[in-house]
């Protein structure tokens, strides 16, 4: 992989956590479970999140230790592969508690 390719896809986390965190904003816990659209679009946001982050080079991941790759990484395969078993809770406790510090982080890689 180059460094374009990592560079793109550091840009796809961020431009999917940015959205993210716009489509909370005014949100409860509760929204989850009464806005569909709002639950699938997020869960939606974070496999983006996470599918790009599996594709960050080792060495890029590497430089950048302050990043949960592991972590990020295996919250997409959980909400892709065990799709049928989703926690909500766990949804809006990334989104709210874990995005902010990871668009920061990213915004820093990127320089902006």
């Amino acid at each position: 992989m180059t460094a374009i390719d990592d560079i793109t896809r550091l840009r796809h986390m961020l431009d999917a956590a940015r959205e993210a965190s716009l489509f909370i904003q005014g949100k409860t816990r509760e929204s989850l479970d009464t806005e569909r659209m709002l639950a699938l679009s997020l869960v939606r946001l974070l496999e983006i999140i996470g599918e790009a982050a599996s594709r960050i080079s080792k060495e890029k991941q590497a430089q950048v230790p302050d990043i949960p790759w592991r972590q990020i990484i295996g919250m997409r395969n959980r909400l892709t592969h065990a799709y049928f078993d989703i926690s909500l809770d766990f949804v809006w406790q990334t989104a709210t508690e874990d995005l902010v510090p990871l668009i920061a982080a990213l915004e820093k890689i990127l320089g902006e």
